[in-house]
């Protein structure tokens, strides 16, 4: 009822007038934050007046569960895990899956053959078609009335936000978040009532990297929305209907330009830099790693320890590049090419230490 009577009040302040729009709405939030319950009642409600369209992308449905296998590393103990990670991958071949979607909705591109498109492209073609998009190749009216792509995952580091951003950006779309806000223990607890619950220590980890949108910083998240949920009986606790559809009113009626403020171009260039310094500490940590082990092995450890030491290195690994690469240990810092700022130095310091005590564990046990 609350959607409805903001709808219909919006439909009433445009006046019934209708364009050619398309946004990225990206629902963002800690697991069983209750998104996937707000995505169900945007795809059901807003193709209700005044009239959007309205598709919803559920990356759990769109990228295989077995990617996120932690088993997908190498079995031999000397074995580098991949520099990108399967679930990683997948996410950027579902951004390309969408943006070919976009092409050919915007633009009357054909589409492209199974063969030369992205993995999992077929799997996005039948949710779309599933929820009765089509497009220019298929006599699509898409046009005709504004459509919402909602993007349902969760969202955690900012990074994977701006790159939704990115997309929108390059195509001139509208685009805007939506943050669910709720405790962690209401997480758990939800969590568990689950059929397929994720591990709790999964949900703690997210709730300690988890990024929320900074208004005040960052120009490119000013249509975003933080929505409060503290009741766990409720399955429809957010913030009022109307700041919803209000904020996608304004989304629509001011898409991102291409080329928006120099702000961007920072971003761009911060990103640059960190890519640097992730590549720099990747070699590094190899290096480290390739030493301890040879120096394992001069000591005679067991090769089961061999084998456990590797992995316990290699997971320490990917995680310190994880936190590198989201610019936990970048913050503040600018990309100033000196012998004085290497953001890597302490990384790799750090991973040192660390390195040292999990191999000591192993030796002095």
């Amino acid at each position: 009822a609350d959607f409805a009577a903001a709808l219909a009040a919006e439909e009433e302040r445009q006046g019934g007038a209708g364009r050619a729009w398309v946004g990225l709405c990206v629902l963002c939030g800690l697991p069983a934050a209750g998104k996937s319950t707000l995505a169900c009642a945007l795809h059901r409600l807003l193709p209700q007046r005044p009239g959007w369209a309205c598709a919803l992308l559920t990356y759990d449905e769109l990228i295989p569960p077995d990617v996120f296998d932690p088993r997908e590393a190498g079995a031999g103990p000397l074995e580098q895990s991949p520099l990108v990670p399967r679930w990683k991958q997948s996410r950027r071949e579902l951004l390309q899956c969408l943006e070919r979607f976009l092409r050919a909705l915007l633009g009357g591109e054909p589409l492209p053959a199974a063969a030369a498109a992205p993995p999992g492209w077929e799997r996005f073609l039948a949710c779309c078609r599933g929820q009765g998009l089509r497009w220019a190749a298929e006599g699509s009216a898409a046009a005709a009335r504004p459509l919402w792509l909602i993007l349902d995952d969760n969202f955690y580091y900012r990074s994977m936000r701006y790159e939704v951003y990115q997309l929108a950006r390059k195509y001139s779309l509208s685009f805007c978040q939506l943050f669910l806000e709720c405790p962690l223990e209401c997480c758990l607890q939800r969590n568990r009532l689950r059929s397929h619950p994720l591990p709790d220590q999964t949900i703690h980890l997210m709730a300690r990297k988890i990024e929320m949108p900074d208004l005040q910083k960052n120009a490119w998240e000013q249509n975003s929305l933080i929505l409060r949920s503290f009741d766990c009986n409720s399955e429809d606790n957010y913030a009022n209907a109307e700041q919803i559809i209000s904020l996608l009113a304004t989304a629509l009626e001011n898409p991102v330009k291409q080329n928006e403020e120099n702000t961007e171009e920072k971003e761009a260039d911060r990103a640059i830099c960190a890519a640097s310094a992730v590549h720099q500490a990747d070699q590094m940590c190899r290096r480290i790693i390739s030493q301890t082990m040879k120096d394992a092995k001069d000591k005679n450890m067991l090769p089961g320890e061999m084998k456990c030491l590797a992995e316990e290195l290699n997971k320490l690994k990917t995680e310190f590049l994880e936190d590198l690469r989201q610019g936990s240990n970048l913050k503040n810092q600018t990309c100033l090419q000196n012998q004085y700022s290497d953001p890597a130095t302490s990384v790799i310091s750090s991973f040192q230490h660390k390195a040292a005590n999990i191999v000591n564990k192993y030796i002095f046990k």
